[in-house]
């Protein structure tokens, strides 16, 4: 039998494979990629970690925890099928994430693979965030491909919210806005899909570009709650091509909801068809927008690991001044 975990049984005499194991036993966190944009996903029914910013910040962190872009926090009810299944979004730096495209999908793909029964089944389900409630489906449980709908986007400034140049609220459609940024002239449009986007169309999205000028946007004063970033390129109207950098996480090799926001900015500009791919680094997703503008996204995602935080990096965590109230 393998060795114990510390304060975890296994079946007296039972002999478990490495696979089992894991599964069964090192369950404190499950890692999921979807393109490179990667979660760690903490389940409340296998660990009694407080979720806080501060412990978000570490168990996120490349060099001194598990490393990712995110935190999914969740289910945070028994999930029941038929009813919402409850969850929370965090970004790396600890903010809240109101809705995460690909977290989403690497959560729906968690139900599937813990719990399977319903969840399993192809038959779609709801997950309810801060920004409301989106359906998934898995399509391919084999292969990772799940489905995800993010609703209808908002282009309104007062919805994002969007300032004028002078500080005061601004009104009316965030369509092809001019933003000075630096000695730099922009025309970006703005939207929330659950999270604010700022979309500025280029001759070429490099990583050099987003890291440069993705921050100065993310940070800048004319959004007072900053916005992730896509830089984007209509490589024809059936495919787009885009540089992502989030206001909570820095430079993304993809982002689930910024191939959704640039689709929408580029349908809404006439720029794009009904359905497109949206290719970024760490690969393609594809993207369908219905005529009343609801946006659905449809990719792979990928378990990369499950396990245990070691006891010196448990105590940290539970250590965290959060944790500590």
């Amino acid at each position: 039998m393998y060795g114990a975990v510390p304060g975890r049984t296994a079946r007296p005499g039972a002999a478990l494979s490495p696979a089992t194991y894991l599964r069964r036993v090192m369950t404190d966190f499950f890692k999921y990629q979807a393109l490179g944009n990667d979660y760690v996903v903490i389940d409340p029914r296998s660990t009694g970690l407080p979720v806080t910013p501060e412990t978000v910040r570490l168990v996120c962190d490349r060099h001194f925890g598990i490393g990712a872009d995110g935190v999914v926090h969740g289910p945070l009810a028994d999930p029941r099928p038929g009813v919402p299944v409850p969850l929370a979004l965090f970004n790396s730096d600890g903010s809240v994430c109101g809705r995460s495209g690909n977290g989403l999908r690497m959560f729906a793909l968690h139900l599937a693979d813990r719990d399977a029964g319903s969840w399993a089944t192809g038959e779609p389900f709801t997950l309810r965030t801060t920004a409301g409630d989106s359906p998934v489906r898995i399509l391919d449980r084999a292969a990772g491909t799940v489905q995800v709908g993010l609703g209808r986007p908002v282009f309104e400034a007062a919805a994002l919210p969007l300032l004028n140049e002078d500080g005061t609220p601004a009104e009316g459609s965030t369509l092809s806005v001019p933003l000075t940024v630096g000695e730099q002239k922009l025309t970006v449009t703005a939207l929330d899909n659950g999270n604010p986007h700022t979309v500025v169309p280029v001759d070429e999205p490099t990583p050099e570009l987003a890291r440069d000028l993705g921050p100065r946007i993310a940070g800048h004063a004319r959004f007072p709650h900053r916005t992730n970033v896509q830089f984007l390129r209509v490589v024809s109207r059936g495919v787009l091509e885009i540089e992502v950098y989030e206001r909570g996480a820095g430079y993304a090799l993809a982002s689930g909801s910024s191939a959704c926001a640039a689709a929408s900015a580029a349908r809404q500009l006439g720029l794009c068809d009904e359905r497109v791919e949206v290719r970024m680094p760490g690969g393609s997703v594809t993207v369908t927008l219905a005529a009343d503008g609801s946006v659905t996204l449809t990719g792979e995602v990928r378990q990369v690991a499950t396990g245990d935080f070691a006891p010196a990096l448990r105590a940290l965590l539970d250590r965290t001044p959060e944790a500590a109230r």
